[in-house]
């Protein structure tokens, strides 16, 4: 093989590479798309002080990990403590969406001897969500009841 072949395989590879890394999916992991909603409703005496918070998926996903963290802290600290945290031990059941505070089929509390918190009216929440490769973000805020 001559020089000039070399060469000019070596620039076919580079502009190929270049191509596939800024015209392409293939190097980015994929978003989840999240839409949040407050369910407005009559509260029952000794009810939590937030309406609940439900989240819907443009599709069915198998979760491996929900977190849901305060804004200010997490900008500040990304390993600061989440209000609610949940991880998949092997395969969770495929979901479309669910309620806040609510298990999640084939899906435990991150650590033993923990319980989610309750939500503060008011406050700026972000809930992280990795299903294998794919991960999405969504920021919300709370409305008192």
């Amino acid at each position: 093989m001559t020089r000039q072949n070399l060469v000019l395989m070596t620039v076919a590879l580079l502009l190929g590479a270049v191509y596939v890394y800024f015209f392409t999916d293939w190097m980015r992991r994929p978003r989840i798309q999240m839409i949040s909603q407050l369910r407005p409703y009559r509260p029952l005496q000794g009810q939590a002080a937030v309406y609940p918070l439900s989240i819907a998926f443009d599709a069915k996903y198998r979760l491996s990990s929900v977190k849901v963290v305060k804004v200010a802290e997490y900008e500040t600290n990304k390993n600061c403590q989440p209000v609610w945290h949940l991880v998949s031990a092997t395969n969770s059941a495929p979901v479309r969406g669910f309620l806040y505070g609510k298990m999640i089929p084939g899906m435990h509390l991150a650590k033993t001897n923990y319980t989610p918190q309750g939500l503060e009216p008011g406050a700026n929440y972000r809930m992280i969500i990795e299903s294998g490769r794919a991960i999405g973000e969504l920021d919300f805020k709370t409305i008192e009841q």
